[in-house]
């Protein structure tokens, strides 16, 4: 009872009784129907709205709402009452064409959709005149997302692939014994830039600042050898990127290594590792071993990791006044990190790549 009114009286048959008590004992019901659940079956044993109230910890209100709504109309009356609102804008026709047209190509000659095309485009199909921003809503809540785009490429199931795959993963991780494996690439067009105004460094809840204009001092390329069993690279200025500057550091390496230990390398398919001269000197060279990658599999090859981190570490905030400074950073950066090489661990199986 709560003031001068008189609590509604609740009667359960056994049926009634045995779906409340499986409902207000249940782990997996939404939480506010196991607690209407338990304010009738504690209405039903005689208890009144304020003893409810206080051993369920709301308000007597909300126990007398619930109780009489289920004496007037049972099981049915613990059901949440239809909420009021704007109605739909929209029918399913309208919504049905705005996902038709992003999920389908353009129209001539754009070749990527935007929220005002798809409005555009589905006032003419519907005669229904739709908002950009309410395309937007629309898309949102199906998680549609036309304007991105995401490259992949269609490669061929060619067998050779996976030859050439199992050869070099087996090379890094079972390299022959007195021999030395090196994965060899070019970095090109490496630009010299320096910023017209000095950055800004950073600061509590506020990152590092970079002016945007920059003035370009010309491109540096380089070829790169690293050692896959000890980490260490060796690299070297190139004035162009063709088969006789890719002999020439060959013939370095030729000459740096052992004469006494093979030579296995990892080579990706460019023009100047591909070319007749530099497969003849190979073939002059017995000792050189070469572990093709598979074509648009460069990522195969470990010396990618390397100009990944020289990049991070160097290149992408870099402020490069000439390409000489630009030559000499990269050198003293190649310098220091051979005071601390290590071999990259290798895997396969789509994790990133880490230093052992």
């Amino acid at each position: 009872m709560g003031g001068n009114r008189q609590a509604v009286s609740v009667v359960l048959d056994e049926a009634l009784r045995a779906r409340l008590t499986s409902l207000a004992g249940s782990t997996r019901g939404q939480v506010r129907a196991v607690l209407r659940a338990k304010i009738v079956l504690a209405a039903a044993a005689g208890a009144s709205n304020a003893a409810i109230a206080r051993t369920l910890g709301v308000s007597v209100n909300t126990v007398r709402k619930w109780r009489g709504r289920f004496t007037a109309a049972g099981m049915e009356g613990l059901k949440d009452a239809p909420r009021p609102g704007r109605p739909r804008l929209y029918d399913s026709r309208v919504r049905l064409a705005v996902v038709a047209s992003a999920t389908s190509a353009p129209t001539h000659p754009e070749s990527t959709w935007t929220h005002r095309t798809i409005a555009t485009l589905v006032a003419d199909t519907t005669s229904a005149a739709i908002s950009p921003s309410q395309v937007g809503r629309i898309l949102a809540g199906l998680d549609l997302k036309p304007h991105k785009v995401r490259g992949w490429l269609t490669r061929r199931d060619n067998p050779q692939f996976w030859e050439r795959a199992a050869d070099i993963c087996n090379l890094y991780l079972n390299p022959p014994n007195d021999a030395v494996v090196l994965s060899i690439d070019e970095k090109t067009a490496i630009a010299a830039r320096s910023r017209k105004h000095p950055g800004r460094p950073a600061g509590p809840g506020r990152p590092s600042r970079q002016e945007f204009e920059y003035i370009r001092h010309g491109t540096v390329s380089i070829s790169a050898a690293l050692n896959v069993r000890t980490g260490e690279v060796l690299t070297q200025p190139i004035a162009r990127n063709n088969a006789a500057t890719f002999i020439d550091f060959l013939r370095m390496l030729e000459r740096t290594i052992n004469p006494c230990h093979a030579i296995h390398v990892v080579l990706d398919n460019g023009a100047s590792h591909i070319a007749r001269t530099t497969k003849a000197w190979l073939a002059d060279h017995p000792r050189w071993h070469v572990h093709w990658t598979p074509p648009h599999a460069s990522w195969l090859n470990q010396v990618e990791l390397f100009f990944s981190a020289l990049t991070r570490r160097v290149l992408r905030h870099g402020d490069f006044p000439s390409r000489d400074d630009l030559i000499d950073k990269m050198d003293a950066y190649v310098i220091a990190h051979n005071t601390t090489a290590k071999p990259y661990r290798w895997t396969y199986d789509a994790r990133p790549l880490k230093a052992a």
